[in-house]
């Protein structure tokens, strides 16, 4: 088994510039995470883009998209940024012949209080026992882009309603 990751920005990709003193954007945190936990199976990570959520275009979803119809593994999860995690996931239903997780972190993945580790273990669990589909793993369950909602107040993802 394979799984392809594909970093997008957002929150779980934010570090700290002290000279700036802001939050921007780096690198995907994928590896460490994963080198950390020690996983026991073949990987390999993408960095599509390096944006806040809030900034992505249409034309970014599309390049999305693309990359993932482009992908020969049948699992991918895609680090994204909570703000529209949702609308980049309704993009992508139109493939239906893979397992495609997306999940992100409402604090950096560098900070100790974080729930990107978490969540990435959850999203990788995820993507090896769904069917094919388009998932959200995130606040410690799986929703589909059709019934989820961002929830800023509570800083979680719950059913829409």
């Amino acid at each position: 088994m394979k799984i392809k990751f594909f970093s997008v920005g957002g929150t779980i990709d934010k570090i700290y510039f002290d000279a700036l003193s802001r939050y921007e954007v780096g690198d995907p945190n994928v590896s460490d995470i994963l080198q950390n936990a020690r996983v026991n199976f073949d990987y390999e990570i993408i960095s599509l883009l390096k944006k806040d959520s809030l900034d992505m275009t249409e034309q970014d979803r599309l390049m999305v998209l693309r990359a993932v119809q482009n992908e020969v593994n049948e699992k991918i999860i895609i680090t994204h940024g909570t703000d529209t995690m949702i609308e980049t996931a309704a993009t992508l239903t139109i493939i239906k012949d893979k397992v495609i997780v997306l999940t992100g972190s409402m604090e950096p993945a560098k900070f100790k209080t974080s729930d990107a580790v978490f969540n990435l273990g959850f999203a990788v669990a995820a993507a090896q026992v769904l069917p094919p589909g388009i998932y959200l793993a995130i606040s410690g369950r799986i929703f589909t882009p059709d019934n989820v909602q961002k929830n800023r107040v509570e800083k979680q993802f719950e059913k829409k309603m």
